[in-house]
């Protein structure tokens, strides 16, 4: 029987509810299927260990998370209390010190929730984002704070290898999907990075013959996010632009609590890291109505990654025979509480 090492992050807000939520999930499909065991450690580090400790994470944290099989992240920051350019360090760590490269995130349309736009076309895309390098490499500099000539300067690093094995990952994902691949840059304003992805991507294009390309500017990628969704399958973007496309895809599709991601390491050296796309959402911290469905889809990625395709299937059906039913917390026009939708969820497994 294998047995897989999961580290529990459940941070701030709901992140906690709606980690706790999915691990019960986790832990029912587990006694249904069987044939694999999970184990769990949890590390309470968050805007609270900060008030506490002083810092965010431990200095050694990296250490601690290495020898895991993958991390499973509820949400962090609480901008009331701290920052979140401070309480954001860890997961960007995170993500470069184990090369956690491509963040895939899944955005569909489910029977049972309103969608929000004029088309009722069904919406099923991957947004791949870029999650090492771009506009999240810490460059630059304040200069002259509090004076009348203070500077601020963020540079972005787009590199050949990292702009390549992005690209490849994502043609490889669309060839098992629907054979489509969008590019989304910038490049007729920001010419030296956005250029070079143009570039690349015209060198590796003619390797995958069977995808059908296109290249959009991120602001014509957003306006068709909205008013032709159903177009994109896989859609490959910077750091930036993938952060900001997929928070549109939650919108679109009829929430951002519904959405889940995987941060992975391809090459499996690192544990892989799986939260929901949306925030720690202080503002409902607590009052039991966070929607639960894009931490426990997020379980169910972590589960593919780990090779339990079973378990992850019977999730997934679970949650979309739930949402058919018309049952759901406030955010998509529910009566649910995160218990109450949980245990429907686990019903259904």
């Amino acid at each position: 029987m294998d047995t897989f090492r999961i580290a529990h992050y459940p941070g701030d807000g709901i992140g906690v509810d709606v980690s706790e939520a999915a691990i019960r999930v986790l832990d029912a499909v587990q006694g249904k299927i069987g044939g694999y065991v999970l184990e769990y450690e949890r590390f309470d580090w968050s805007v609270k260990y900060y008030e506490t400790h002083g810092c965010i994470v431990p200095e050694d944290f990296i250490e601690q998370l290495r020898p895991f099989d993958a991390i499973f992240l509820g949400a962090i920051g609480w901008p009331g209390r701290l920052p979140d350019h401070q309480t954001l360090v860890p997961i960007i760590q995170i993500r470069q010190q184990f090369d956690l490269y491509a963040c895939v995130r899944p955005a569909r349309t489910f029977a049972g929730i309103a969608n929000p736009l004029r088309s009722d076309k069904p919406i099923d895309m991957v947004v791949v984002r870029e999650n090492s390098e771009g506009e999240y490499v810490n460059l630059g500099g304040r200069f002259h704070q509090g004076k009348p000539e203070e500077s601020a300067l963020q540079s972005a690093l787009h590199t050949r290898k990292g702009i390549e094995r992005i690209l490849r990952f994502s043609f490889d994902l669309a060839m098992t999907r629907g054979k489509k691949l969008t590019l989304v840059t910038k490049s007729n304003a920001l010419a030296f990075g956005y250029v070079l992805w143009d570039e690349v991507f015209e060198e590796i294009c003619p390797q995958f013959p069977d995808v059908e390309v296109e290249k959009l500017h991120v602001d014509a990628a957003t306006m068709r996010f909205v008013l032709r969704p159903s177009e994109f399958d896989v859609v490959v973007a910077s750091n930036l632009f993938g952060d900001i496309l997929t928070d549109l895809t939650g919108a679109v599709t009829g929430s951002l609590g519904i959405n889940p991601s995987a941060n992975l390491d391809p090459e499996r050296r690192f544990p892989s890291l799986f939260e929901p796309v949306h925030g720690s959402a202080p503002d409902i911290a607590g009052k039991g109505i966070a929607n639960p469905v894009g931490a426990v889809l997020s379980g169910a990625m972590m589960l593919e990654w780990l090779g339990q395709n079973a378990a992850a299937e019977t999730i997934k059906r679970a949650v979309e025979e739930t949402l058919a039913a018309g049952l759901g917390t406030p955010d998509i026009g529910g009566g649910e509480t995160t218990d109450s939708l949980t245990e429907r969820i686990i019903e259904r497994i």
